[in-house]
């Protein structure tokens, strides 16, 4: 439209039916824009919150060493259900009382928990024992393969 004054622009917009929005106000002369401001901030919302869904949660799961059989395998078959909805999870071994002299009994049970979830998920932080706990991070195997591709294609532009 070219240069116009303020109150030509925004008598303009409301002939038009549209709001007078500011583009860049660092230019000079300052560049502004119509559109219907409702309508942009609702998209904006919207993506937003779909970005947000879209975001990897990082989950929990608790257990302690003297776990059962299975008691152990439905763990497991939650935390793949996690990982195959490209959560992350921490997987947290609580040491009650006198168990803390057994932390090997944990350590053997985060080997065997990273075996059985070997096609879905990986290794991300490995195990560690903070206090009176081991803890370990698992993530998706396919978000991690697009985390890798991307990098990847970054290195090659």
């Amino acid at each position: 439209m070219g240069v116009l004054s303020l109150a030509d622009a925004i008598a303009e917009a409301k002939k038009r039916g549209f709001d007078l929005v500011e583009v860049a106000p660092q230019a000079e002369p300052v560049v502004c824009k119509f559109l219907d401001f409702g309508k942009y901030k609702y998209r904006q919302e919207k993506l937003e919150r779909k970005r947000h869904k879209t975001t990897q949660k990082l989950k929990e799961m608790r257990l302690t060493s003297r776990i059962d059989e299975h008691d152990f395998e439905t763990k497991v078959r939650r935390i793949k259900q996690f990982l195959e909805h490209d959560d992350k999870v921490k997987v947290t071994i609580v040491f009650r009382g006198r168990e803390i002299v057994h932390v090997e009994r944990g350590r053997s049970l985060m080997e065997r928990m990273i075996k059985e979830l070997l096609g879905v998920g990986k290794v991300d932080q490995p195990p560690l024992q903070r206090g009176p706990s081991l803890q370990m991070v698992l993530v998706p195997t396919r978000a991690t393969k697009e985390h890798e591709n991307n990098a990847k294609g970054r290195e090659e532009s």
